[in-house]
């Protein structure tokens, strides 16, 4: 799959490569989600987010074993534990909203990151504004604020906040991988990502632990090889474009989650979800023609 993606994005421009390498970790991130979902509502949430990414570890260690431990050394260790830091912060939130909401829901809330992506790669990361994609952005927004505004009047309260508080945390995670991006190959970011948030995440694991079945084991090295190639794709993106050139594209993923969650829990997708995809649809679509039309 990754060779294909190479081959296809050959001729295009970096910002529509950044977007599809995007796209194409939306995609997989929403199947990593399902199954982690469903893994959280048979065991305690903290426990399942040190096992989505220990495993992640177990999942890459052969390669990293095969081409050496010198080269997977990362180029400034500091910034790989702030980003370890940062991403298990936002991590734990999610984890412990996560049984609690539809997929859908926890996508569109998620949706508030590509905001503060946005403004941090700005002030912080020195980008450009153009205003093409903070239109797109704005537009996705206004979609995702349509699919979240019932679950607040419905009393879904404190797991929507939960959720929503994630988002400037993970958007921090992505500043901080766009910046070692620079330095880092994306192979070596995923490694490192995976063993600090494992660590991190331990001491909470430890406090609420039961022994994962042999399913359930084999369920957790699927998703350790699922999250990788996911956050795998998301660095490619990251070093081919702008940070703010990715991020209308991931308002996709609410689509992608709306069909799993109809499809394995059967959460049928409301008509606020409906109108919500369409207008994040027309966002992503004029956003990406315009990329297209860019030297």
């Amino acid at each position: 799959m990754l060779r294909r993606l190479q081959n296809a994005a050959a001729g295009l421009t970096p910002a529509v490569r950044g977007m599809m390498w995007m796209a194409g970790s939306g995609l997989v991130f929403t199947f990593l989600n399902t199954i982690m979902r469903a893994l959280t509502t048979e065991m305690d949430s903290l426990q399942t987010q040190f096992l989505r990414y220990f495993c992640g570890v177990l999942v890459m260690l052969p390669l990293v074993l095969r081409t050496g431990l010198a080269s997977y050394a990362p180029r400034g260790l500091q910034g790989q534990l702030w980003r370890g830091v940062v991403h298990t912060s936002g991590i734990t939130l999610w984890f412990m909203a996560l049984p609690h909401l539809p997929l859908a829901d926890i996508t569109a809330i998620g949706f508030t990151g590509p905001i503060f992506v946005m403004l941090g790669a700005v002030l912080l990361l020195g980008e450009r504004p153009i205003w093409e994609r903070w239109v797109a952005a704005a537009i996705g927004f206004l979609g995702v604020m349509i699919v979240v505004a019932p679950r607040f009047q419905g009393g879904g309260g404190i797991y929507a906040l939960m959720m929503l508080a994630s988002a400037p945390l993970f958007a921090g995670s992505f500043l901080i991988t766009k910046a070692l991006s620079r330095r880092d190959r994306p192979e070596v970011i995923v490694v490192w990502q995976s063993i600090t948030v494992s660590l991190f995440s331990l001491p909470m694991a430890i406090l609420h632990w039961t022994w994962p079945t042999l399913t359930q084991w084999a369920l957790f090295m699927l998703c350790g090889m699922i999250g990788s190639t996911g956050h795998y794709l998301s660095n490619r993106a990251l070093r081919a474009t702008d940070v703010s050139a990715t991020q209308s594209i991931k308002f996709l993923d609410l689509v992608w989650s709306a069909l799993a969650g109809l499809w394995v829990f059967g959460d049928v997708p409301t008509a606020t979800t409906a109108a919500g995809a369409a207008v994040i649809f027309i966002s992503t679509t004029w956003i990406a023609r315009r990329e297209a039309r860019k030297p």
